[in-house]
């Protein structure tokens, strides 16, 4: 039996508020699929993501003291620069490679509600931006992030459509992206491997895991050399891999002139906006991270992020830090996108030659 692919929608189709895609809706988010679609023809997305992913390499290559600058413990380090704080599983810390978080849409989500920012660290504080080191990162990620955010909003009306005609549920999902101040990019790049590297195991590199927002948006890999330039992918293995219903492990691949959109656990509603469970759904049966009766979206998420998120000791970060100044700038890097599904899983398997995108 052929296993279900990535369905794909045109950015045309999407466009046309009266289009029925009922049909290519169900296939992608529906009970037999995957939980995965990709976007053909989006407006600027092609220059969008040329211009943002190789910064990902020229990021992670700043002196250590400059990225350290880009930190914010506050957050749990989901604003900024981290790399060596997110624990993967097994409880290792993730050293392997660098993230980068940013709001595209906006620096400061919060404004000027300070309690907001105390309360909800990891979505209310504002954007930290490397300056004069990378002036171009700030522009580039926003350019991206709006694209994405705006196409996300498209295949949110139609989601919105058919969940109304199937149930007689009111379009919802639409609204609370557009009024989210949640929105949340993450550019990655993963460091060159060495030699202990070489005999873990794959899954580690990203290991199967949920997103805990309603649709994240992926770009599809970019290779880099140590110079920079365009590279072949050294592992035909290597991408984003999905876990569907059946517990089949497929393989999805993103043409790089399309965006990818992977449902997710919840919504991104405002940071106290509660979050209910469907009429006539337990509690129970709800396995949205670390959510629990009367929590708000916020709440669950930062109780989320102490889950996933924890600080690794120094030591390992400077032992991660004085390994990768020794290596040999001779392998590939790898720019792969990152995304989960509730409830399907997905991790990234491959070679750690790699960095990411996720928007």
């Amino acid at each position: 039996m052929a296993r279900p692919a990535a369905v794909e929608f045109s950015y045309k189709e999407l466009a046309d508020e009266s289009a029925d895609l009922s049909a290519k809706i169900e296939q992608a988010f529906g009970p037999g699929g995957l939980g995965i679609c990709t976007v053909s023809g989006v407006p600027r997305f092609v220059e969008a993501r040329q211009a943002l992913l190789p910064l990902a390499a020229q990021l992670a290559a700043l002196p250590e003291d400059a990225k350290a600058v880009l930190e914010d413990p506050a957050s749990r380090y989901n604003f900024g620069w981290s790399c060596g704080r997110e624990v993967l599983e097994g409880g290792l810390p993730d050293t392997r490679k660098g993230s980068f978080y940013a709001n595209p849409l906006l620096d400061a989500p919060a404004g000027s509600d300070h309690t907001a920012a105390a309360h909800f660290p990891a979505l209310a504080r504002p954007n930290l931006w490397p300056g004069d080191q990378l002036p171009e990162l700030e522009p580039a990620l926003k350019a991206l992030g709006a694209i994405v955010v705006s196409t996300g909003l498209l295949l949110a009306r139609h989601c919105d459509k058919y969940c109304a005609a199937k149930g007689g549920h009111p379009p919802r999902l639409h609204d609370i992206l557009a009024a989210s101040r949640c929105h949340k990019g993450r550019l990655l790049h993963y460091f060159a491997p060495d030699a202990s590297d070489a005999a873990a195991d794959g899954a580690n590199w990203c290991g199967w895991h949920f997103d805990n927002g309603s649709l994240t948006g992926l770009t599809s890999a970019m290779y880099l050399d140590a110079a920079g330039q365009p590279a072949a992918c050294p592992d035909p293995g290597a991408g984003l891999h999905i876990k569907d219903r059946a517990g089949n492990v497929v393989q999805v691949q993103i043409p790089p002139t399309h965006l990818g959109f992977q449902v997710g656990e919840a919504l991104q509603p405002h940071w106290d906006c509660p979050l209910e469970p469907p009429v006539g759904v337990s509690p129970a049966d709800v396995g949205i991270g670390q959510w629990q009766p009367g929590l708000s979206f916020g709440e669950t998420s930062e109780r989320t992020m102490d889950e996933y998120y924890k600080a690794a000791s120094a030591g390992v970060r400077a032992r991660a830090a004085q390994a990768r100044a020794g290596q040999a700038a001779a392998a590939p890097r790898k720019l792969r996108a990152r995304a989960a599904a509730r409830p399907l899983r997905a991790a990234f398997l491959g070679r750690p030659v790699t960095a990411v995108v996720r928007l």
